[in-house]
């Protein structure tokens, strides 16, 4: 049988990446696609370059919205594919991407979800990290373990279950779908890259750190909540309060937040204490930062490169 693999790409003034971004697309070697364009109502020429490839895509729109999940669903929406996924736009997939999705899914017909490792690219696309992950479960995903948007595959059966993006969610609308999507289907990880994420100042994870924070704790909330998820919550509390609390002082320490970060992580090894010690670096630049040595950044980044532990957030800039 046959696989569609249908893309959405949503887009609001990346002239700079976009067509970068349409390229990986059309240029995949597993066929047939489905690809759809959905801006924002960008007047930085994104829609010039859109207009470019208007023949190969499925369809495109530039009108405003009320930001990426509404994008990201509107596409969505579209799309008939088998296989389903976004890529922004200011990443790109690798080549072979979609072929390695489409066998993966063939290979495990009972899979919901399926997810590669990243390369982290900056604004003029040199790499400078490679973010590795690993197979995990659901109660891996509750707990914060978080994977890279860009490399992630959906089947579309069990989407149309878990139902599309919540609107509400502006930083980890991916990660409260992909708990939606593992409860109901295994994920599987592929041990390859598939996608690169850039790291530019505009990005979320660089413009608005500590907004993930916050809504890391409103999927605690949710978890602890909602009838799907509560007895899940109860049987993993204390593994999953310190996964979130890791999570945040992640964020914090990366906004310059060195004291939050510091009693986030403290709140985090009162939870679970292994996955502090797995961040023994980032907890002891936490600690010397404040003391105004910036040296110790380079230093740092290219520690954590050595390291490189599976299933790693977004990296230090």
């Amino acid at each position: 049988m046959t696989l569609t693999v249908s893309i959405v790409t949503p887009s609001y003034h990346q002239v700079r990446y976009l067509e970068q971004t349409i390229c990986s697309v059309l240029g995949q070697d597993a066929a047939p696609l489905e690809y759809f364009v959905i801006d924002g109502g960008s007047t930085d020429g994104s829609v010039d370059v859109i207009r470019r490839y208007a023949g190969q895509l499925a369809g495109w729109v530039s009108e405003k919205d009320r930001g990426q999940a509404e994008a990201i669903n509107k596409g969505l929406r579209r799309t008939r594919g088998e296989i389903v996924a976004w890529i922004n736009s200011d990443d790109f997939y690798l080549p072979g991407a979609f072929r390695a999705a489409v066998e993966a899914f063939r290979a495990h017909p009972q899979a919901g979800l399926v997810y590669g490792d990243v390369l982290s690219v900056d604004g003029e696309g040199r790499v400078f990290n490679q973010q590795r992950f690993r197979q995990l479960n659901l109660g891996d995903l509750m707990a914060f373990s978080i994977i890279s948007q860009p490399a992630v595959f959906m089947r579309r059966a069990v989407l149309e279950q878990a139902g599309l993006l919540d609107e509400s969610f502006h930083c980890l609308l991916d990660h409260h779908l992909w708990l939606r999507l593992a409860r109901l289907a295994p994920v599987v990880y592929l041990p390859q890259p598939l996608a690169a994420a850039r790291y530019h100042p505009e990005a979320k994870n660089l413009a608005r750190p500590t907004d993930f924070g916050r809504e890391a704790w409103r999927i605690v909330d949710w978890m602890e909540s909602d009838p799907d998820f509560t007895a899940l919550f109860a049987a993993q509390r204390t593994r999953i309060l310190g996964g979130a609390n890791r999570f945040d002082a992640f964020y914090l320490l990366d906004a310059g937040f060195y004291g939050q970060a510091l009693r986030a992580y403290a709140r985090a090894f009162r939870y679970n204490p292994l996955v502090v010690l797995r961040e023994f670096h980032r907890v002891l630049y936490a600690l010397l930062a404040p003391l105004g040595l910036t040296r110790l950044r380079p230093v740092y980044n290219r520690l954590r490169t050595r390291l490189n532990p599976p299933s790693e957030l977004t990296p230090l800039k």
